[in-house]
């Protein structure tokens, strides 16, 4: 098996991955099964837990808090040095310094802020929708 993908994930394609009747449950899974490294700050679980509990329930957000923090696959990262190349939504900037400071792979983002980062030369963070990432999970 190759090594595994260290990735950076938005919220809403976190939220889009956890219910058993979406199409993007394998990325789920794939991090349940080990398929994947997630890479995440405390700013991140932050938002995962505020906005899961807003869009489901606080017993769900809290549930998926559980399993992160308790997982091997989970690589939590303490960015020092913030990039604020988001202009149009600065508070994405935590995944970018994130993805930056884990060295991660990816960062899977469905949102169209992220795309300023095709013309940013350095530091180079490759962005893929959630659908690319699921492709590539579905090849390996």
């Amino acid at each position: 098996m190759p090594e595994p993908l260290k990735i950076v994930l938005d919220t809403n394609c976190l939220i889009a991955s956890l219910s058993r009747h979406s199409v993007y449950y394998p990325v789920w899974k794939g991090f349940q099964s080990g398929e994947y490294v997630l890479c995440v700050s405390n700013d991140i679980l932050a938002e995962y837990e505020e906005i899961i509990a807003k869009k489901t329930s606080p017993a769900v957000a809290q549930n998926v808090i559980a399993l992160l923090l308790k997982s091997k696959n989970v690589k939590f990262i303490d960015p020092y040095f913030k990039w604020s190349l988001i202009v149009a939504d600065h508070d994405d900037d935590k995944f970018v310094d994130c993805a930056f400071a884990a060295n991660a792979t990816y960062i899977v983002s469905d949102d169209k802020h992220f795309l300023v980062l095709e013309n940013v030369a350095f530091p180079k963070i490759m962005v893929l929708k959630l659908r690319q990432f699921l492709e590539i999970l579905i090849d390996r």
